[in-house]
């Protein structure tokens, strides 16, 4: 993006940009696609603007053309370094002119290598994602419910069918953002209740799974991984359990425990391949309903799964992804999710 709109302005096109037409120019968007539920545009120029900031503060480029790209506008601007004072030079010529230009264009493509980094330039959500929505069938997304006898016993009329298809408000936000995000992307979807599917729909195509102890699916796919959940439910407590710490209760809470008591909530974020059917399955799925919450802002926001690509390996797209975070209880609902560990395989 930074080279994008240098280019166009040292080509002499001084008016404003806007959002949407570099979210076509650059990020390949569709004309029409929504620019509040894909703020790829503006989370790139915070970080444009981070970088730029990081690169100049470092010692020995004090020397150097100095590009900037003030908030509020997607026009950079140019600086020129003041030098110490030298004799008198020869009157202004064409070639200096030119000599000028072509330094700051190389100093612009340099500089732009430096930050942008553009063997790394792919926003986090587009790297978890990409596999998932290259998938030529439609995503099944699966959402969490309660056994029909836990709830009203057998189905008869229909106020027990309507009672026995109840889910969580907090699954149903999750819910909500994973599908935008696949509206977004122009992929077909399919949402499912739990409940009344059977494992052999797994087979059909990618799957995401919204929701753990109400999710049998949820529960076993993460069985079979590093971190997983458990219920105890003679003790009344649930936790994300760690194969390689196993006696850890690091990440869990009594489900007795007042919500207004309740700090912290914790989820498994997951997109991994199935061994069982071979398909690709994403997870958000939390201890309680905060996590469940949190998992789903994850998942969809650019900002929050940036932080993936902070500590993972190079080639973490194309791995088995298993990620705890961790969000603050803020009331009835979670605040901003953040990794607390990752796994890749």
């Amino acid at each position: 993006m930074l080279r994008f709109v240098v280019e166009r302005s040292l080509t002499g096109h001084a008016e404003p940009l806007k959002e949407r037409t570099l979210g076509i120019e650059v990020f390949g968007r569709e004309p029409d696609y929504d620019t509040n539920l894909d703020p790829v545009v503006r989370t790139t120029a915070v970080e444009i603007r981070k970088r730029i900031a990081q690169y100049y503060h470092e010692p020995g480029h004090e020397t150097e053309i100095r590009i900037d790209f003030p908030p509020g506008t997607y026009l950079p601007e140019f600086r020129i370094p003041k030098k110490p004072a030298v004799a008198p030079a020869p009157p202004e010529s064409r070639s200096w002119r030119w000599g000028v230009v072509a330094t700051v264009a190389i100093g612009i493509a340099v500089l732009a290598i430096i930050i942008l980094r553009p063997w790394a330039a792919q926003p986090a959500i587009e790297r978890f994602w990409a596999p998932v929505l290259a998938s030529p069938v439609p995503i099944s997304v699966y959402i969490g419910g309660y056994p029909t006898e836990a709830v009203s016993g057998p189905v008869v009329s229909v106020m027990d069918l309507m009672r026995s298809e109840r889910v969580a408000f907090a699954d149903s936000t999750a819910l909500a953002k994973v599908t935008a995000l696949l509206v977004v992307h122009k992929r077909p979807y399919r949402i499912r209740l739990q409940t009344s599917s059977q494992l052999e729909d797994l087979k059909d195509g990618p799957a995401v799974l919204i929701g753990a102890f109400n999710n049998a699916w949820t529960l076993r796919l993460t069985g079979q991984l590093r971190f997983s959940f458990v219920n105890d439910r003679e003790h009344h407590i649930e936790w994300i359990r760690d194969s390689k710490d196993p006696r850890s209760m690091s990440w869990s809470h009594s489900v007795d425990t007042p919500y207004a008591n309740l700090a912290q909530d914790y989820a498994i974020v997951s997109r991994v391949v199935d061994p069982t059917t071979g398909k690709l399955v994403v997870t958000a799925s939390g201890l309680a309903k905060f996590g469940t919450e949190a998992a789903g802002e994850f998942l969809t926001n650019p900002v929050y799964m940036e932080e993936i690509s902070k500590s993972a390996p190079p080639d973490w797209d194309r791995k088995n992804i298993e990620i705890i975070i961790a969000t603050n209880v803020i009331g009835r609902s979670a605040g901003p999710p953040h990794i607390v560990t990752t796994h890749f395989w």
